[in-house]
């Protein structure tokens, strides 16, 4: 399993970025996944996931109606639209095969994260 998160940066709060992560190694397209992030202080929080046919999604409240997930089975991508990005959204990003966030502490405990991509929101 690999995963290469990419598309984090600096940005100002109220902007946007768009995160990929590109996967490889497994049935990308058989599973569901999800996005989490990570700061210093905090325990990982699970952000949002998708199914594996992509029909169905699943936020955490503190991004629902800002954050977009979405994936292209095609091309084994996985993608999180960040928009109107707030302090409290800094941290490193890592997309996660499993949906929820049991799955996701799974796929941690078996060592199929990626190395994530720093998001850094300022004011």
């Amino acid at each position: 399993v690999q995963l290469v998160e990419s598309g984090g940066g600096m940005v100002q709060t109220g902007g946007s970025l768009r995160l990929s992560c590109a996967a490889s190694g497994f049935a990308f397209s058989s599973k569901d996944m999800s996005w989490v992030r990570q700061t210093r202080t905090k325990a990982p929080e699970w952000v949002a996931g998708i199914d594996a046919a992509g029909d169905n999604e699943y936020y955490a409240d503190s991004v629902k109606g800002r954050f977009t997930i979405s994936r292209d089975n095609a091309d084994s991508m996985l993608y999180l639209q960040m928009d109107n990005l707030q302090s409290e959204d800094t941290g490193q990003y890592y997309c996660a095969p499993g949906g929820s966030y049991v799955e996701v502490a799974e796929s941690y405990e078996n060592g199929y994260w990626g190395r994530g991509t720093q998001v850094t929101v300022s004011s």
